[in-house]
């Protein structure tokens, strides 16, 4: 099975949320989002509970948990090889409509322009 190439989402006005959020982490717990994210690499569709899971509407999550914290990386497929990291969150008792609602947008507005919503640097 071929890789699935990691995307991640970038706002007109150059902004990365996920990398924004990433730093806002403590140490561990950044390294954990970024193996679970390597996994969605390797294995793309294929990926699933615990370390995965479908929300609805083409959104996507990525779980982590850490010392009884559960944080999680919406994320949606734009085609067969390539995975768009729109957002992270810390989640409460479940993933906030308006979180998902967010991760929905950035979906369209990425495929209405892939180019203009592409962060070219790898994390």
């Amino acid at each position: 099975m071929p890789r699935t190439r990691i995307v991640l989402y970038r706002e007109a006005d150059g902004t990365v949320p996920l990398l924004d959020w990433l730093g806002t982490l403590p140490e561990k717990v950044r390294t954990k989002c970024l193996f679970r994210i390597r996994r969605l690499a390797d294995l793309g569709h294929e990926l699933r509970r615990p370390e995965a899971d479908y929300l609805r509407d083409g959104i996507y999550e990525l779980r982590i948990g850490f010392r009884g914290q559960h944080y999680r990386t919406l994320y949606f497929f734009h085609g067969a090889v390539a995975a768009v990291l729109s957002h992270g969150l810390v989640k409460e008792a479940e993933v906030p409509p308006k979180a998902i609602e967010c991760a929905r947008k950035r979906k369209r507005r990425f495929e209405t322009n892939p180019a203009l919503h592409t962060h070219a640097a790898e994390i």
